[in-house]
């Protein structure tokens, strides 16, 4: 924005402009669009463009209304803009940004329950399966199921069982294995007769246990889950998957609570220190206190639903949730854990959000070593973990004792936790003096005067200071609850959307974007894919039998069955010809260009189509006698 703008912008306004019903009116020119744009004003658009709060645009401009029309007290001059604008305006007039950072789409949110990939219902081995199916019903016996061998006291029968089949001892374990033959179909049917339920349609249980001594779950814990339609992780434990969203405050009725609730897990007074009498007030989250996905809620209470029914039918125990709505789960303990940890730390769950997201303190997300920069992590129910969790089911693999609860923080200590969480700026309200100062560009050390961190207070002894906020706002519900990136279903659409708004914002170079998407995502995509298919192995449909070269005759050795790569043909197709087009529509370097262009053809040509048939010929074809 220059001099230049800023008087034919007055001149429009006096000669074309009217104030009408508390309304700027102007003309709809694209000047004047762009004019409001750069100066971030709100305006609306019929046939003429209207302004609301019109008086902070005209004033300024050092304008004044006379006869419903803006008019013109003081000439514009000079080269430097800030100074006519404060000289025009009369009292100072701050830019309202000295620096601008450049920000990108960062992870899409996430809320959904944590499945094994295919997703089981017990920790049970299948054995010699059958044409991929890992569903139990669908099995008279199980042949091959290495378990660990169990030995009964009493009578020295060997069992894969907790309980002598012969004569109802406890067995002890063993560190020895063997491949137990197990009449599947009669041994569900007895269990669901125990438990008193019908037997689900589907429990499925696993190809092979992997755990050191091939300990497996007890089946009744698959016929229980099935039926409340919960999946286990690889430890026994049921999760739920979120990403972390730091909250320090909350009104009551953004996530579900009353004033009784509230007053019941202790929150009496707001984050004033009022006392609590209406769900519009606002409190102050307690560090140990979540807000989880009203879809985590959902998932949960099945999972309270089957620690209920472990606990009755199973252990012969009274149910401990009796939870019938997820509101019901309201003051449940749970534990929170992140990948790559080994420590649970527990909390509570206060309320639900219509988000995607799992809303706590920045002290329980900086617990769990989280810094909420779209990181996910789970939460599980606190009696679920305590009852289903075991050592003896994690993989006897590098890195299988991460992402597993072996042990339990109860209480966060903010000492202990990740410095990000105490460079917490918790000022509430900042003077004018920081302001001014910052005009200067001053060396952050020198601001720290009028900013008060999380570390700070913590350095004196308190040690879950209160926290201040400077804005607020009606409802974290509102706005976007799902990103646009997840509801559109293809990655070329995707794509295309991005791209398509790159090329809106004036901030951004769309081919410096589409360049980068290609050398950060694409090329390397393609090119390690078709390299995987160069060393691909293949694998029998029916027995799921790998082949690092496959037989002369193409089929499996074990069952006869034809043999299918594992690395298919879309694998490597699937980006390449919205690559080679993006180079055709944006201005990407010579060198991208070049190598899509090349990666292209030899992809072409290894997955050529010939349509005609290639004609076969002797020496006899070219004698000319």
């Amino acid at each position: 924005m220059n001099i230049e703008d800023i008087q034919l912008f007055r001149e429009i306004l006096e000669n074309d402009s009217t104030i009408k019903d508390d309304h700027l009116e102007l003309p709809d020119t694209e000047f004047t669009r762009r004019f409001l744009a750069d100066l971030l004003c709100e305006y609306d658009v019929t046939d003429k463009i209207t302004v609301r709060n019109y008086l902070s645009l005209v004033v300024p401009l050092g304008m004044r209304i006379q006869n419903s029309r803006p008019v013109s007290e003081k000439k514009a001059y000079g080269n430097d803009i800030m100074k006519t604008i404060n000289d025009l305006a009369g009292f100072p007039v701050y830019p309202k940004g000295l620096s601008r950072i450049g920000a990108r789409m960062g992870r899409p949110e996430k809320a959904e329950e944590r499945k094994m990939n295919p997703p089981v219902h017990v920790l049970f081995p299948v054995g010699n399966i059958q044409k991929n199916r890992r569903d139990l019903n669908q099995y008279e016996e199980l042949s091959g199921t290495e378990m660990q061998i169990r030995q009964c006291p009493g009578c020295g029968n060997s069992t894969y069982l907790n309980t002598c089949e012969k004569c109802g001892a406890h067995t002890t374990p063993t560190d020895r294995t063997k491949e137990f033959d197990v009449n599947i179909s009669e041994v569900l049917r007895k269990k669901g007769e125990e438990l008193g339920v019908v037997l689900p349609k589907k429990v499925n249980g696993v190809r092979g246990l992997t755990s050191t001594h091939k300990t497996p779950e007890p089946l009744e814990k698959g016929v229980l889950r099935a039926s409340r339609s919960v999946y286990p992780f690889k430890d026994g434990t049921c999760r739920f998957d979120m990403s972390d969203v730091p909250l320090t405050h909350a009104r009551l009725d953004e996530i579900g609570l009353t004033t009784e609730t509230a007053r019941k897990l202790g929150y009496t007074k707001d984050y004033k220190g009022n006392e609590l009498v209406d769900i519009s007030q606002i409190i102050e989250i307690f560090p140990q206190d979540i807000v989880p996905s009203k879809k985590a809620g959902d998932y949960l209470l099945r999972v309270s639903n089957f620690v209920d029914d472990l606990l009755q039918k199973f252990y012969n125990l009274d149910p401990f949730y009796r939870a019938k709505t997820k509101e019901d789960l309201i003051g449940t303990l749970i534990i929170g854990l992140a990948p790559h940890t080994s420590g649970g730390i527990l909390g509570r769950i206060i309320g639900y959000t219509e988000g995607d997201v799992c809303y706590a303190h920045p002290f329980f997300h900086a617990a769990k070593r989280r810094n909420c920069d779209g990181d996910e992590d789970s939460i599980m129910l606190l009696l679920d973990g305590l009852l289903n969790f075991s050592l003896d089911y994690l993989p006897n693999s590098r890195g299988s004792l991460m992402d597993a609860p072996l042990v339990l923080s109860l209480r966060i200590n903010p000492t202990e936790i990740d410095k990000e969480a105490l460079n917490l700026d918790i000022t509430g309200e900042y003077p004018p003096e920081l302001l001014e100062m910052t005009m200067k560009f001053p060396d952050p050390s020198e601001v720290m005067k009028f900013v008060v961190t999380a570390g700070m207070r913590i350095a004196k002894g308190d040690f879950f200071p209160k926290c201040g906020f400077s804005d607020d706002t009606s409802s974290i519900n509102l706005g976007t609850i799902n990103s646009s990136y997840k509801s559109i279903p293809s990655m070329e659409q995707k794509l295309e959307m991005t791209l398509e708004l790159a090329r809106k914002l004036r901030a951004v170079d769309a081919s410096d974007m589409a360049e980068r998407i290609l050398k950060s995502h694409f090329i390397p995509d393609i090119m390690g894919n078709l390299n995987k298919f160069g060393s691909q192995t293949f694998r029998c449909t029916s027995c799921n039998r790998i082949y690092r070269r496959p037989p002369i005759t193409g089929k499996c050795r074990k069952c006869g069955t034809q043999l299918i790569g594992t690395v298919h043909k879309g694998n490597i197709t699937k980006y390449l010809e919205t690559s080679y087009n993006i180079t055709n529509q944006y201005d990407v370097s010579n060198y991208v260009r070049q190598r899509i262009k090349i990666m292209r053809e030899s992809v072409n040509s290894i997955f050529e189509v010939r349509e005609n048939t290639v004609n076969f010929k002797t020496l006899e074809d070219f004698d000319d006698t």
